[in-house]
């Protein structure tokens, strides 16, 4: 891996931790869909000049139905579940379980699409699931100060990627995966829109939290994705997906740091657990390789890696 690579990595891990923290400072200023429609449509925004390059925007319209699929189970309705668990759950502790998304999709592709699951894929399961244990256990209660409503709805946002992972290898195969990416981000906003219209705040939110807003669509969304496919076209989606392992810890940190939020002993220790399933899962301890060229014959047949290491 060459330098620029690493240093794209670790500004994507960096990028995709900071999300966390930007929406736990403005969640609760705007509500989980007004806060999201601004984080699709910024997003959207700054893929626009991508969109319309080449083929690409005659490529959406043909596809705009099967896009509009993956951007509600990819961007609207996990990011909204996400908003939702942050009024409550800390951006750290919302990383760590951010990292289960690999483990649905090779669930979701096995019960959907009959994929078959090899014995260290299962161990990886085992494994990642032992830690989401780990991690919650304690804090599953469901009535007073019990956090199991927000933890299931990370969960739920977890298992609506590895649907939208599944999906993507389905129906969007062969289109460019630019096209994808920002499309859905187009689709997401307008599911977003009506609802976010009915919960926009009576108070206008502080300076804050539109800042946070913003950045937020700005930068962890719309600038994230081109990054994220740039490392895929030059170290392979299995190199790229090794950001999964990054992004908790950016976000513990930036979470510790502007947010004075506890990271604990159980956190570092179901994280750590979480992150050895998700590299059995994801064969990155089998030792498997791509070249770039492979991987780019791989991003247009499947962009699976895009679920795998969920912007979040």
């Amino acid at each position: 891996m060459k330098q620029r690579d690493i240093v794209d990595l670790l500004m994507l891990a960096a990028l995709w931790g900071g999300s966390f923290l930007f929406i736990r400072v403005s969640v609760a200023s705007f509500g989980p869909f007004p806060l999201m429609l601004m984080r699709t449509a910024i997003g959207a925004l700054v893929l626009l000049p991508f969109l319309l390059r080449g083929e690409r925007l005659r490529e959406l319209r043909a596809n705009a139905g099967r896009i509009a699929l993956i951007g509600v189970t990819n961007s609207a309705l996990p990011f909204v579940l996400y908003g939702y668990a942050m009024l409550r759950l800390s951006a750290g502790y919302s990383s760590i379980l951010n990292a289960t998304v690999p483990f649905w999709s090779a669930l979701v592709a096995f019960a959907w699409m009959g994929e078959r699951i090899s014995r260290l894929r299962v161990i990886g399961l085992v494994v990642g699931f032992a830690g989401v244990l780990v991690l919650v256990w304690g804090r599953l209660g469901f009535a007073g100060e019990g956090l199991g409503i927000p933890i299931v709805a990370v969960l739920g946002a977890t298992l609506s990627y590895g649907i939208a992972s599944v999906a993507t290898k389905k129906y969007l195969a062969q289109v460019d995966s630019m096209t994808g990416a920002g499309g859905s981000l187009v689709f997401a906003a307008a599911a977003l829109l009506p609802f976010a219209a009915l919960a926009w705040p009576a108070d206008s939110p502080g300076a804050l939290a539109w800042l946070s807003a913003v950045l937020l669509g700005v930068f962890c969304t719309g600038f994230a994705y081109v990054v994220f496919f740039r490392l895929i076209e030059r170290i392979g989606s299995v190199g790229a997906v090794t950001v999964t392992f990054l992004v908790p810890a950016f976000a513990m940190l930036w979470g510790a740091l502007l947010l004075d939020e506890e990271v604990t002993a159980r956190m570092l220790a179901g994280g750590a657990i979480i992150l050895i399933g998700t590299s059995l899962t994801t064969g990155l301890l089998a030792g498997r390789a791509a070249s770039p060229a492979a991987a780019l014959r791989s991003l247009r047949r499947t962009r699976a890696a895009r679920a795998d290491s969920p912007p979040d």
